[in-house]
């Protein structure tokens, strides 16, 4: 199959779904963790990788980004930004996760909030998973703009071929 054969509105659609999953996704992720700071915490203490200084300034001001995020992701608005910090974000999630689970380490995710289940290597399927919907939104989702262009000129070519 050659790729412009490839049915060209099929991709922003796809990449769509995957913008609006992943906005989804961080907004309950970050509201989960606005709610139990503390427990949030301690998840992020007992990956062992950050400084202890550091460890109570990210439980608080990640999960505002991931909700920060998660409405520029929802709503179309700076969706390259907004799907390229998405990515970075799954990204050292992942990373994260791949360290401990070489360390052996039985801990909570922490993905959803302190109390969430131990980590395993499904975790980190499903966080490459995510980086690779955030890549692809990042590639071909353009926002609603673009949806509402289509429209537009759809229109204007059927008009021209009617009169």
């Amino acid at each position: 199959m050659k790729i412009r054969n490839f049915p060209a509105p099929v991709a922003p659609v796809i990449a769509l779904i995957c913008r609006l999953a992943l906005g989804i996704i961080f907004l309950y992720a970050g509201l989960e963790k606005i709610i139990a700071p503390s427990e949030f915490a301690l998840a992020i203490y007992n990956y062992r990788l950050l400084p202890d200084g550091a460890i109570n300034l990210l439980a608080v001001i990640l999960p505002w980004l991931e909700v920060l995020l998660a409405c520029g992701l929802i709503a179309g608005s700076y969706v390259r930004g907004s799907s390229l910090l998405s990515a970075l974000l799954f990204l050292t999630f992942s990373v994260a996760l791949t360290i401990s689970l070489v360390r052996g380490l039985d801990i909570s995710c922490g993905c959803f909030g302190g109390s969430t289940g131990s980590i395993n290597w499904l975790y980190l399927f499903r966080d490459t998973s995510l980086l690779a919907m955030s890549v692809f939104s990042l590639f071909f989702d353009r926002g609603w703009n673009s949806f509402l262009l289509r429209k537009s000129m759809t229109l204007a070519e059927n008009e021209r071929s009617e009169g």
